[in-house]
């Protein structure tokens, strides 16, 4: 399709009713909501990394030490803790109003729904400096219905909070960067204490993005950098060590120095070196997957990004521009690859797009380049519509009537998004982009999503438990063939992982009145070694579902010992 530029300024924001326009905050809070709420409640804990932080979290409840981090019988301290001490939190609170208690997985999600809030809000407040009013509202619009951030912010773990405290810190260091005269000391120590909160949600991914930004700048303005002596990095820096320095110490002394051996060699240098082998992929990744990963705004991104790089002298696009490539190149270099790796860099995208899109004088990218941004805004629409079509036909021939409203709701999302943009204008296209997105996603999240009984393995097994077996204690059960965190989190942290169909019928054998679910894979040894030791267990109960962390379909038998 052909697109061209507007003959005048686009006021195309001037559609949203006037008392938002005049309460951006209330608007995007609202936005936020309406994006996110969908499955927030009804999505049963997803495996693995959700599950495994939030039974941590719970166990550090239900233990009282906050130090230590346990993930059922062992200690699994590869990671800080900030984000076990928030969810914590969560629970605290959701128990002390009476709202929820430590089995409800949303109650552990708080955290996440809070920091993507906070990262939104952060966009554009600080925005405001780089790219304007406007094209601040809009960027914070877009980074709200962000694919990647719509599913962290349903995820109970620590990117969300993270990209909070990044925002934050990378707004500051804007501050500091365009009019270095102006940053008074509180902001400074705002920036070195946020960065200190970073380094105990995960490690040194914050600093990092900001340390390769200032090294950019740097470089770029020729060893200018005034804005160093308006950051005070002299008592700065021992301030964000000061924020994040006693728990380090706390679990070093609690863990003889193995917390620091099990984070750094046997978590981030493993990810670096090799890459974990579920989760490799080449360089390129993030760029290829970027259209899925910031869905729907992307193809507006895509297609400012060339005259962005054209306006780099600018001093604000320079500072954005510094905020995202040296950390975007080194995630790409890591062998390790997940979608929400580049997390830390969409806000500063999402900004540069929404400039783009409001400048009167904008300019247009190469055909063939504007073909390519049309084409992954709708390949992507189609996907998520075909994709909830297609996984409730696969995984139990059922379709629930939502999932037939997801191709008419991308397709809408696409032809509304395009009229406005072949208009000439690209802020209304953006925003009806972030608005449109809202029931699409609602339709996967909340209509389709929490009605693939077969993904949800765990919440199944913990029913038929508690239908056969009523009254069992988590320690009594035994489980092979399903070792996934979302079995403790819906059971118990107690109960016992099992490695073979052996270890089942020896589990059984230990004690009356045990139960074990066995996998079909370990079904012929289970058998072998009960026949050897005389056993003769109960059949009570079968789950069968799909792994989708290993991609395969189990089918647990549940035994009971007499007793």
């Amino acid at each position: 399709m052909h697109i061209a530029p507007p003959a005048g300024p686009d006021r195309s924001l001037g559609t949203v009713p006037e008392p938002l326009l005049r309460r951006p905050r209330l608007a995007l809070a609202l936005l936020c909501l309406l994006l996110w709420l969908p499955g927030f409640f009804t999505l049963p804990a997803t495996d693995r990394d959700e599950a495994r932080f939030a039974q941590a979290s719970r166990q550090m409840v239900e233990s009282g030490d906050y130090v230590r981090i346990r993930f059922g019988q062992e200690e699994r301290n590869k990671k800080p803790a900030g984000i076990h001490w928030l969810q914590a939190a969560s629970v605290h609170a959701a128990e002390a109003t009476g709202l929820g208690d430590r089995a409800d997985i949303w109650v552990y999600r708080l955290p996440s729904l809070g920091g993507a809030l906070l990262a939104v809000l952060a966009t554009f407040h600080f925005g405001r400096a780089l790219v304007g009013r406007r094209a601040a509202l809009l960027g914070a619009a877009m980074l709200a219905s962000s694919l990647v951030l719509v599913a962290e912010a349903h995820i109970a773990k620590t990117d969300a909070a993270l990209l909070a405290s990044v925002v934050a810190a990378m707004g500051l260091f804007g501050l500091a960067y365009l009019r270095p005269e102006a940053l008074t000391a509180r902001q400074a120590a705002a920036f070195w204490l946020v960065l200190g909160l970073s380094v105990l949600l995960k490690g040194p991914i914050g600093p990092m993005v900001a340390l390769l930004a200032a090294v950019t700048l740097a470089v770029a303005d020729r060893g200018r950098a005034p804005w160093l002596r308006a950051l005070r990095p002299a008592w700065g820096l021992p301030l964000m060590l000061a924020a994040a320095a006693p728990w380090f110490v706390a679990i070093g002394l609690a863990t003889e120095g193995r917390f620091f051996a099990e984070a750094v060699g046997g978590d981030m240098l493993a990810k670096v070196g090799s890459g974990e082998e579920s989760h490799w992929g080449p360089p390129g990744y993030y760029l290829l997957t970027f259209p899925i990963a910031a869905f729907p705004a992307a193809w507006i991104v895509l297609l400012a990004l060339p005259a962005a790089w054209r306006d780099r002298m600018r001093p604000s696009t320079r500072f954005l521009l510094a905020w995202i490539v040296p950390s975007w190149l080194v995630f790409e270099a890591v062998q390790t690859k997940l979608p929400h790796y580049t997390l830390p860099m969409l806000p500063a995208l999402m900004l540069l797009g929404a400039a783009w899109a409001l400048d009167p004088l904008r300019s247009m990218p190469r055909r063939w380049w504007r073909a390519v941004a049309v084409v992954a805004l709708a390949g992507v629409a189609a996907g998520l519509a075909l994709l909830a079509l297609a996984l409730p036909l696969y995984l139990s021939r059922d379709l629930p009537t939502a999932a037939l409203l997801a191709i008419p709701l991308a397709a809408l999302l696409v032809l509304v998004v395009l009229r406005a943009a072949r208009a000439g204008a690209w802020g209304r296209a953006g925003l009806l982009g972030a608005l449109l997105a809202a029931p699409l996603y609602a339709t996967v999240l909340e209509g389709v999503a929490p009605r693939l009984d077969p993904f949800w393995i765990a919440p199944r097994l913990a029913a038929t438990l508690e239908a056969r077996a009523p009254g069992l204690a988590a320690a009594e059960f035994g489980i092979t063939g399903h070792h996934e965190p979302s079995v403790l989190f819906a059971v118990g942290g107690e109960v016992a992982l099992l490695r073979t169909g052996a270890d089942a019928a020896r589990f059984l054998a230990a004690a009356p009145g045990r139960v074990a679910a066995v996998g079909d894979r370990a079904e012929a040894d289970f058998r072998r070694e009960a026949a050897a030791r005389g056993l003769a267990p109960e059949e009570i109960g079968t789950v069968a579902g799909f792994n989708y962390s290993r991609g395969r379909w189990v089918t647990l038998v549940l035994y009971r010992t007499p007793g």
